[in-house]
């Protein structure tokens, strides 16, 4: 399995990203991802989850209503859009592919990272 992010970047305060995790090497055509961010002297932490096969998703409570997971299953790519974006989102995003989502957006069990991606936002 691959991940491979795109869409970081920098923005300024109020402005809004759409991060994108292309994943491949999925035998199954079934896949769950997960996003999550490690801001600076911070822990790494999950903001949303998909699963590919029904479309559910999950929130980490404090994005709720800024960010929004979505799939292309033909693409086999998983996007979060991300609005109203303040400098307190600055930080490292990953995408993660797992085998069940968790409650508020996490992906407790994961079986691949992709590479980092950087989103800053500026005042």
């Amino acid at each position: 399995v691959q991940l491979v992010e795109s869409g970081g970047g920098l923005v300024q305060a109020g402005g809004s990203l759409r991060l994108s995790c292309a994943a491949s090497g999925f035998t199954s055509g079934y896949y769950v991802i997960g996003w999550f961010r490690q801001a600076p002297g911070k822990e790494r932490e999950g903001l949303s989850c998909t699963h590919s096969i029904d479309g559910r998703t999950y929130y980490r409570d404090s994005v709720k209503g800024r960010v929004t997971i979505s799939s292309d299953n033909a693409k086999k790519t998983v996007y979060l859009q991300m609005n109203n974006l303040r400098p307190e989102d600055t930080a490292v995003y990953y995408c993660a592919a797992g085998t069940i989502c968790g409650g508020r957006g996490t992906l407790p069990y994961v079986d691949c990272w992709g590479k980092e991606t950087l989103v800053t936002v500026s005042s």
